[in-house]
């Protein structure tokens, strides 16, 4: 069986999937034909050997490079179509980057909470999910993917009652704040989009917009609905407003990211130099308990060295600076 086409990019991964949505609203604003395929069971341990994890989405190219991991894929897009970049060039790319990781490592809390903590959204997601990856046992695989679903809400410290109505608490901020700034700007950080929308789609499309409850949140947010049918179509012009200035949405993100998010951060980058495997830290004024996750840490250590490597030895001390002045300098 082929794993892709020779005349377009392949896609694998699940139409309720965060990641998968993120990667394909990224994939149509790079203008490239592509085929989204579900990662059936039937073809699981040919892409899984090729690709080297179970995780989703995958990215075949024309070229046969296979491609893991969103924000490496979309650092790899941006080479081939630069005029296109989701990430930008200097300190405007640098901003961009730094919101876009906080997107990627701590708002999946908020969509594990909402699908695996309500029973409602537990059963379309199961079953939704298991159709796609298993089309012949798709009653096991949904049971499964429920039980696992539990499981990484309790990983990710969201499993007592404080916590999840932190976790809805701020989801209904991030709406807030993204609702009022899309009746400025087409896009979160300016008239065009860049991974931080990328982020914000992925979830919307992938979990928001599909799951039950946090679907009826979003009847209060008419703006947000609009922008995720017609946010696709962009004729490749504008820009992104400029550093530092950027958007309110963008110095919104600063602000949350000072918060729980840099200490979860920095205590599992602890944990994880200690070997330990779960580690406490305070999150909204309480006590919880997360399991160490080395993925995190990794990603961390990437960002840092992509920003040292690509900005100027000004650029980086004006963005250290910048984060500063935001009770974030710890981060990098």
């Amino acid at each position: 069986m082929k794993l892709h086409s020779k005349d377009k990019y392949t896609m694998y991964g699940y139409t309720l999937s965060y990641f998968s949505r993120k990667l394909e609203t990224a994939l149509q604003w790079y203008g490239v034909e592509y085929e989204f395929r579900c990662k059936s069971i039937d073809i699981r341990s040919l892409i899984e050997k090729r690709s080297g994890t179970h995780q989703v989405p995958i990215l075949f190219t024309p070229q046969d490079h296979c491609m893991i991991d969103t924000t490496p894929t979309m650092w790899f897009l941006d080479e081939r179509y630069p005029e296109r970049r989701m990430f930008p060039s200097g300190l405007t790319g640098a901003l961009v980057q730094i919101l876009e990781e906080y997107l990627d490592e701590w708002f999946p809390r908020i969509v594990l909470h909402y699908r695996w903590q309500y029973e409602e959204c537990t059963q379309f997601a199961a079953n939704v999910l298991g159709r796609e990856a298993a089309p012949g046992a798709a009653d096991l695989f949904s049971n499964t993917i429920a039980q696992w679903g539990k499981k990484a809400c309790r990983a990710r410290g969201i499993s007592s009652e404080e916590m999840k109505r932190s976790a809805e608490a701020e989801w209904i901020r991030t709406l807030d704040a993204l609702e009022e700034q899309l009746g400025q700007t087409a896009f979160s950080l300016g008239n065009r989009p860049c991974a931080v929308d990328a982020d914000l789609l992925g979830g919307l499309r992938g979990h928001f917009l599909k799951d039950p409850v946090p679907k009826t949140v979003l009847q209060n947010y008419p703006r947000i609905r609009s922008w995720a049918d017609t946010a696709l179509h962009w004729d490749g012009k504008w820009e992104l407003a400029p550093f530092p200035e950027s958007t309110p949405f963008a110095h919104f993100l600063l602000k949350e990211m000072a918060g729980s998010y840099k200490k979860y951060c920095l205590s599992n980058a602890v944990a994880i130099s200690g070997r330990e495997k779960a580690f406490v830290c305070d999150t909204e004024g309480h006590s919880v308990s997360y399991k160490t996750n080395a993925y995190t840490e990794t990603s961390r250590q990437l960002l840092i060295q992509r920003l040292t490597s690509q900005l100027s030895s000004e650029e980086y001390t004006q963005f250290i600076s910048f984060l500063e002045a935001h009770d974030l300098k710890e981060i990098l």
